[in-house]
């Protein structure tokens, strides 16, 4: 088993936030400016050899000129869903909190459900998603 020092130095080398390690449990903290960097933190240190468990405490901050009114990123979501033919939106509902996107309604398979989220996470001002679509065969 590595060592807590080692073990986050291994897993900060490839990230931009702050971590710790106790026993194998690492825990990130910090801020990022998009949620794919968020989730790009978790995936890193997820692969780390020797992680056993992952905490993640990490806030989706962004400077002032790129934060969104939750109208805004709202009409970006149903825009690009709108566009994806991989999602019957019609069949979608969409949330917006804080910058935090909430999907919801039912779809036939689980490859639309990804495709919906997958779309969604890369718009800017997006600080997270919850998926709560259904599969209704």
């Amino acid at each position: 088993m590595k060592s807590n020092p080692t073990l986050r130095i291994d897993v900060q080398n490839d990230i931009e936030v702050d971590v710790t390690a106790d026993h194998g449990v690492v825990s990130l903290f910090g801020t990022v400016d998009s949620c794919t960097k968020k989730l790009e933190a978790e995936n890193v240190a997820n692969k780390v050899i020797g992680v056993k468990d992952l905490v993640q405490n990490i806030q989706v901050m962004f400077k002032d000129s790129f934060e969104n009114a939750n109208g805004q990123i709202g009409g970006k979501v149903l825009k690009i869903l709108v566009s994806n033919p991989c999602v019957p939106n019609d069949r979608l509902t969409v949330n917006v909190e804080d910058g935090w996107v909430t999907l919801g309604g039912e779809l036939s398979w689980d490859h639309q459900k990804e495709a919906a989220e997958n779309a969604v996470r890369f718009l800017s001002g997006v600080k997270g998603i919850t998926n709560n679509v259904k599969i209704i065969p």
